[in-house]
């Protein structure tokens, strides 16, 4: 059967400006089956009508690389793909992981030809290996955990700040297992709609300069929510943020039992004045200042959260998934050299010295009065007075440093005196 209809309908010369009013015109019916081929990794798939984002391919990357150690680990893989739209995340777990199976789900039963085409692409395909559901992702998640048909990786990559899905995909992930989550509400986390991000992770967010780092943190909170009043614990393993969309990805282990502690997780509070931030525990949560109080102007002090407040990586996952990378030969070689980048500059961010967020060399050559020096340099000037110090992932023109903002300023005008 034809993916495309024709139906002539009469154009107008006040439409087309065309000099037979009565000539016809072939008006294109566009159906879900539509063909728009698209390659990733090697991999050739198809993406129809669906909503589909080329700039995610790193997203992907990581899940993928992150799947396969599981697969390693564990010695199988069952993945549930939530809203797969065309299903290329299903085809790449199926290939790329060896995922001995992909459940993948998409609320909109017209693609279903698009899914199913795309994942009989797999080199090993079997239909044992894979199946297509058309359901709302938070019902499929909860009816795989009301049957106990728990997943080793679930993958949620959802729209806006919607996580009514986080409870139910919380207990439909296997103990031990990796739950992949999304955020591309980059307005909310930036502060603009802080009772938005209370609702929908509990968290009260208000604007600071470091606002994306802060839209990853809330996720992780809003996950850590979710994962306590089930008896359980999280571990993040990396966590993400790319400006196409833009797009907050986090991996995390879910693992049985409370917590030994919660000091991870709290609140943050930015000063205006001199450009401090710090986390606070709950129980200090009354008693959040600033050193610079007496000289603080009034509403110069910005608190967020509950947030995740530890590392937004655990190092050693990281290191894996180079590994990995480097074997699939997915880096090195001239190749692949800005995932290699990404994964160096996270693993440098799991530093237990560095606190929350990141400061741009142009706040802090703004509040030297001087031009801009090279960062390397600051970190270099850091690094020798003995102060952690690295790059952000989440901005390039940014460094992430225990060192306050005060000690950074001065730095900043030794760099840019002659001699």
């Amino acid at each position: 059967m034809s993916c495309l209809q024709l139906e002539a309908l009469p154009i107008y010369r006040s439409t087309l400006f065309c000099p037979k009013p009565k000539a016809l015109h072939s008006k294109l019916i566009l159906n879900p089956c539509k063909s728009h081929l698209q390659s990733e990794r090697g991999l050739q798939f198809d993406v129809g009508d669906t909503f589909f984002r080329r700039e995610s391919a790193t997203g992907r990357d990581l899940g993928v690389l992150s799947a396969a150690l599981r697969r390693n680990s564990e010695g199988s893989l069952r993945v549930l793909d939530a809203m797969c739209g065309c299903g290329i995340r299903s085809l790449r777990y199926l290939e790329e992981a060896n995922a001995d199976f992909v459940l993948a789900n998409d609320a909109n039963d017209a693609i279903r030809d698009i899914i199913l085409g795309n994942l009989s692409r797999v080199s090993r395909d079997s239909s044992e290996r894979r199946d297509v559901t058309h359901s709302d992702a938070t019902r499929v998640l909860t009816e795989c955990y009301l049957k106990r048909d728990y997943f080793d990786f679930i993958d949620v990559d959802s729209f806006g700040s919607d996580s009514s899905y986080l409870r139910a995909a919380v207990g439909a992930v296997k103990f031990g297992g990796m739950l992949y989550v999304t955020n591309t509400d980059g307005y909310s986390s930036g502060g603009n709609r802080p009772r938005r991000c209370l609702a929908a992770y509990g968290a009260y967010v208000q604007r600071m300069p470091y606002s994306n780092e802060i839209g990853l943190r809330m996720l992780i909170g809003g996950v850590i929510r979710e994962a306590l009043t089930a008896g359980h614990h999280v571990v993040p393993l990396f966590s993400y943020y790319s400006y196409h969309g833009p797009v907050f990805r986090v991996l995390l282990k879910i693992n049985n039992g409370l917590p030994s502690d919660q000091r991870h997780y709290g609140f943050v509070s930015y000063c205006g004045q001199c450009g401090d931030s710090r986390a606070f525990p709950w129980e200090e949560l009354g008693k959040v200042s600033c050193s610079c109080i007496a000289n603080v102007r009034e509403h110069s002090l910005a608190v967020s959260g509950p947030v995740w407040t530890g590392p937004l990586h655990k190092e050693s996952h990281l290191r894996e998934m180079l590994n990995l990378a480097n074997e699939w030969g997915w880096i090195g070689n001239d190749t692949g050299r800005d995932l290699e980048k990404l994964l160096n500059v996270m693993i440098d961010e799991c530093d237990p010295n560095l606190p929350v967020g990141y400061t741009k060399v142009d706040e802090i050559a703004s509040r030297a009065k001087v031009n801009s020096p090279p960062l390397n340099s600051i970190l270099t000037s850091l690094q020798k007075r003995g102060y952690t110090a690295s790059r952000s992932h989440i901005a390039s023109n940014a460094i992430k440093t225990n060192c306050r903002m005060g000690e950074c300023v001065r730095i900043v005008k030794e760099l840019q005196q002659p001699g």
